[in-house]
């Protein structure tokens, strides 16, 4: 479910003079459209530059996903915006993110962003996990498989996105940068290529274009026949819980998609 927004003036003086301790004087503030977890979303334009600045009060049941998009960020340079600042303030959690050029991936079929969302999953296999609390890929899709022992295929140690909605995906003209950690987590190294699959049939592919964008992440040829499988299905049974919760036409969208790839799977 969508959180509440806040515009960034509404924010308490005494945060307000937090924040222009890193920025300088604010000269321009442009509210931020992206996202659903943010109650502020704003890009903050002061004399030393410019900075993403999002945020949740303190007592937010999501508060921790501030901390973990800041403990995330020193490890995945090069594959996502730099944390500029973190602070902890009059009830406030804040964290700014440099600023980067470019455009929302775009995954219908045909679409020039692909190659370059496919790289930069490559890299990101290659990035070594932290070590900083995360949750596990076996723990979070554990409720959604048929068996515990079907689990047991998202268990590794590799660094994990997750939430690969285009939204999160920003492509220029040379590469692809992901944003948004907030869902960061351990597991298999090959999942992450298999949660874009769920993306790319929710923007207009076959589940055989899909897997063939997938395939182009070497780790994807890691997996397991059976994990795949189990896979696919935990998701059609969570993204089914989450339109049944909120139902509307992104949901349902991803919903069907998810649906889609775990009857390919199955009667494969």
């Amino acid at each position: 479910m969508a959180t509440t927004r806040i515009a960034f003036e509404d924010l308490p003086a005494a945060v307000h003079t937090a924040i222009e301790e890193q920025t300088g004087p604010v000269l321009k503030i442009e509210p931020g459209s992206e996202g659903f977890n943010s109650e502020i979303s704003a890009r903050v334009h002061s004399a030393a530059g410019t900075c993403f600045v999002k945020g949740l009060r303190t007592d937010h049941p999501r508060a921790w996903t501030q901390r973990r998009e800041a403990e995330v960020s020193p490890h995945v340079r090069g594959i996502a915006p730099a944390v500029l600042w973190h602070l902890q303030t009059g009830g406030w959690d804040l964290v700014a993110f440099e600023v980067l050029d470019g455009h929302h991936a775009v995954y219908s079929p045909g679409s020039p962003d692909l190659p370059k969302v496919a790289d930069a999953l490559r890299r990101l296999s290659e990035t070594p996990c932290p070590d900083i609390e995360l949750r596990s890929a076996e723990q979070r899709l554990l409720g959604y498989v048929a068996n515990d022992e079907d689990a047991e295929h998202f268990v590794g140690s590799a660094l994990l996105h997750t939430d690969l909605n285009n939204t999160n995906v920003l492509v220029d003209d040379e590469r692809a940068l992901f944003v948004d950690w907030a869902w960061a987590t351990r597991g298999a190294p090959w999942l992450d290529a298999g949660y874009w699959i769920i993306w790319l049939m929710a923007g207009g592919h076959t589940p055989e274009s899909a897997e063939e964008w997938a395939a182009r992440v070497p780790t994807w040829h890691s997996a397991p026949r059976a994990g795949i499988t189990a896979f696919a299905e935990a998701n059609a049974n969570l993204w089914g819980e989450i339109a049944d919760a909120a139902p509307d036409d992104w949901t349902r969208r991803m919903r069907d998609a998810a649906r889609g790839w775990s009857a390919h799977r199955s009667a494969q």
